[in-house]
């Protein structure tokens, strides 16, 4: 069993979010682990200790806990266990989200089998209460062909932190994550497939992450700058696509604007920026916005179905 880094960042999390993102790590059926927790909170933060006593209380030897001494935002304090990652491969967690026990042993696995530089896999998403609303599964991905792959990131967003592993090696190659507003891991995966890395796709659901009602990223001014700023990065791909799919990118930044103004409470730049959508190319939102609804009902009833067989 090769050995596999998990690196963890965590800030300003209560304990029993960061509890249950180590449990989902020491429960996982592959053991030849080394688990990286980067503390990024500031000193002034209450629960700093605490979450540091838990760590030691835990007294396994395959954890490695780090203190920044100032806070480096998430993308450099992954970095900072990428750079002390000795595993062969690594991967990630959030620290308000979970593995599924056979994660890591499946992504391995299917690395090794395949002898790829990277993978990815899919994500359930629920609420705080474990209800499934939404889920992100790259099934409709026809190649890995660097021209046809990058054009796909582009469209639609190969992503998901958690679930990449990555052949350690290259990864700290390519220098990581990028400082990003947001959408690290989109620059990740883009710079990943630049640089011609072996990438391939799991199809399966072996992560869970969380929404929280006041998920700072997901709404704010940062959120709408870093949309923006993402959406220029597009454009210097423009080349690579037709007319009918650079609308496609138009009318996907302009939901997700809409869907950002929407959280933000400005509901004048939710319906402006949905308007927009919809002049961009209104045949393909109203298709999306029916295989989202159709893939959400059909996730949770899959997932219902295997949470009451387990029962």
């Amino acid at each position: 069993m090769k050995l596999v880094t998990i690196v963890m960042p965590t800030y300003k999390r209560d304990l029993i979010y960061v509890k249950r993102a180590v449990e989902s790590i020491l429960s996982q059926t592959y053991t030849n682990l080394e688990i990286i927790i980067v503390d990024d909170s500031p000193d002034s933060y209450s629960k700093r200790d605490e979450i540091e006593s838990y760590i030691n209380s835990i007294n396994d030897p395959r954890i490695i806990f780090i203190k920044n001494e100032k806070n480096l935002g998430g993308s450099l304090a992954r970095n900072v266990g990428i750079n002390m990652a000795t595993g062969y491969y690594t991967t990630f967690l959030d620290d308000d989200d979970r593995y599924l026990p056979e994660k890591i042993s499946a992504q391995v696995e299917y690395m090794e089998s395949t002898d790829l530089d990277m993978s990815f896999s899919n994500i359930l998403i629920m609420t705080m209460n474990e209800k499934l609303i939404d889920v992100r599964n790259y099934d409709n991905v026809s190649s890995f062909e660097n021209k046809e792959f990058i054009k796909y990131h582009l469209m639609r967003h190969a992503t998901g932190t958690p679930t990449f592993m990555y052949k350690t090696e290259k990864l700290q190659e390519i220098g990581g994550f990028d400082d990003a507003i947001m959408g690290q891991e989109f620059y990740l995966m883009l710079k990943s497939i630049e640089k011609n890395l072996a990438i391939g796709y799991l199809n399966r659901y072996d992560v869970v992450v969380y929404k929280h009602k006041d998920d700072a990223i997901s709404k704010g001014e940062n959120k709408i700058i870093g949309e923006n700023l993402l959406y220029e990065r597009k454009k210097k791909y423009y080349h690579l696509f037709t007319n009918s799919e650079i609308a496609f990118i138009k009318m996907r930044h302009y939901v997700v604007l809409a869907i950002a103004h929407r959280r933000n409470g400005n509901y004048l730049g939710f319906f402006l920026n949905l308007v927009k959508a919809f002049i961009c190319s209104p045949l393909q939102m109203l298709k999306e916005g029916f295989k989202f609804i159709k893939k959400v009902i059909e996730q949770r009833r899959i997932y219902s179905s295997n949470s009451n067989s387990n029962d």
